[in-house]
């Protein structure tokens, strides 16, 4: 069994808005912050979740060499609910190098590539303002944050697709048990692109309207941005209320970018997660599922849920509200249910209107007031790499 983490603070930005106010609105009205796709100079016909205001963002002079969209939504999510000022208060508690820096991202700075070619010269010199190894390069969002908070324990960026930020936690609860830090900032981002957007697309993957996990007519996912993180700790100075009790990690080692058709890995991940948490499956109250939309991605993890849970136990995907955040799904996902278990509640399902016959859970539609104690949330990547949370009161 892991030690239990506590989730001391968290801040997040999405297409639903700026901080866990709008969010949390968001998710009991059953809104969407999914619209028709207007990024850039893409002409796709499918439905994205933005963040407003990204390009609004200043950072500071010292700062600048790590201008980019990614960055710029991280610094965009540090400014809100507080956050800022839980990390001063627990560098002043630990110290600098006793907190540890745990991120994901699976686009981090591509824009800004794909900006840097655009402008390349006659000669295809890149421009002398593109810093690839402060906005491209996947440790970007690491170096970033660093010099932002002021912080200089030890640091990573997972890059492992949709799992990325599920699977930070899982580097940050291994390094506070072995006494390497006392606590950590947990999180990531990952902001619109082009190749993304058009990666999905030539992958037939992308749905023309707002994606409909589990519904009987899905098509494709809706790729949202966001950004978000939380301050972990393992004996905090304060009371407690959400705590990270167990986590699961696997691999299919089935396909590039196609799940297990029976969700094997996902089970895996699952039944790690539970014993992590020393849990049996009935103590669950609510699934969080990957839920991307895809016909086979969601059959997948069905049949894993089921498996088991059986259908006792309500499910649902919270991606018709964000859209697929892609590295950052597993940390959005994460604060979700932590404010489900805070305001004792089960989110639904926007966009999805009739679940698929062939599936078994129990499918949750709309938001509805429920009693939590433990929830999952499963965070499952191309690849085949797949990771599933637990979080809850500790005992």
């Amino acid at each position: 069994m892991m030690h239990p983490l506590h989730l001391s603070k968290m801040c997040v930005v999405s297409a639903l808005g700026h901080g866990t106010a709008p969010l949390l609105k968001a998710l009991r009205s059953g809104a969407s912050g999914l619209r028709p796709c207007s990024f850039e100079q893409a002409k796709l016909q499918t439905y994205t979740g933005d963040i407003d205001g990204v390009d609004d963002v200043r950072l500071d002079a010292g700062l600048a060499a790590f201008n980019c969209r990614n960055n710029r939504a991280a610094e965009l999510a540090l400014r809100q609910d507080g956050f800022l000022a839980a990390v001063d208060a627990a560098r002043m508690r630990y110290v600098a190098e006793r907190i540890g820096l745990f991120l994901g991202t699976s686009t981090s700075g591509i824009l800004e590539a794909e900006h840097a070619y655009q402008r390349r010269g006659a000669d295809d010199a890149k421009p002398l303002a593109f810093h690839y190894a402060e906005t491209h390069n996947t440790f970007s969002l690491a170096g970033f944050l660093r010099v932002r908070l002021g912080l200089r324990g030890p640091s990573l960026v997972v890059s492992c697709a949709c799992a990325s930020t599920a699977k930070a936690f899982g580097n940050a609860a291994r390094m506070i048990e072995a006494g390497l830090c006392d606590a950590a900032i947990v999180g990531g981002a990952d902001t619109l692109c082009l190749t993304t957007l058009h990666g999905f697309a030539s992958l037939a993957l992308t749905a023309p309207g707002p994606c409909r996990p589990s519904d009987a007519g899905r098509c494709g996912i809706s790729i949202g941005e966001a950004a978000g993180f939380v301050l972990v700790e393992k004996d905090p100075a304060r009371g407690s209320d959400v705590w990270l009790l167990g986590l699961g990690e696997s691999n299919d080692a089935y396909h590039m970018s196609a799940p297990h058709p029976e969700g094997l890995g996902a089970r895996l991940a699952i039944a790690r997660a539970l014993q992590s948490a020393g849990l049996e499956p009935g103590a669950i109250d609510y699934v969080n599922l990957h839920g991307t939309a895809t016909p086979a991605g969601d059959e997948a993890e069905d049949q894993a849920v089921f498996a088991s849970f059986g259908d006792a136990v309500p499910v649902s995907s919270t991606k018709g509200h964000t859209g697929h955040t892609l590295g950052a799904a597993g940390v959005i996902e994460a604060i979700i249910c932590a404010m489900a278990l805070r305001h004792q509640f089960v989110p639904g399902s926007p966009h999805t209107e009739t679940v698929d016959p062939a599936f078994r859970s129990r499918y949750q539609l709309a938001a509805a007031p429920m009693r939590l104690s433990r929830v999952m949330s499963n965070s499952f990547g191309f690849g085949g790499t797949n990771c599933s949370l637990v979080l809850g009161a500790a005992a």
